[in-house]
């Protein structure tokens, strides 16, 4: 983790091994959650364009986990999305836009394949 005071983790929520929350902006977990292996939960950005970036500028965008949502291993959620309750992301999948409730994602960028 970054700074740990910016990560909020609902009741009976489960986080495997290897977990990273890059905490520069808040990241809330919702109840029951479910994360397996090597998750990511990314909420820095950097600049696009070469001179900001190498003027070492950063932000962040929060992310919110509902709840009831399971994370499959090596998920990476990026900056600013929110992951609606009682869906499900695919192992290795890297969700660059929200994900509505009561779906399951997969790929890279992560999809909806099915709804629950």
């Amino acid at each position: 983790m970054d700074y740990g005071k910016y990560l909020t983790v609902g009741s009976r929520t489960f986080i495997n091994y290897s977990f990273t929350a890059l905490d520069v902006a808040a990241i809330t977990i919702g109840d029951d959650v479910q994360i397996g292996p090597n998750v990511q939960l990314l909420t820095p950005t950097h600049p696009v364009e070469p001179g900001p970036r190498r003027d070492k500028l950063e932000a962040a965008r929060p992310i919110v986990i509902g709840d009831n949502v399971w994370i499959g291993g090596g998920a990476i959620v990026l900056p600013g999305v929110t992951v609606g309750e009682n869906s499900v992301i695919g192992a290795g999948a890297v969700v660059t836009r929200d994900v509505p409730a009561n779906v399951v994602v997969v790929g890279n960028p992560a999809r909806v394949v099915k709804n629950l």
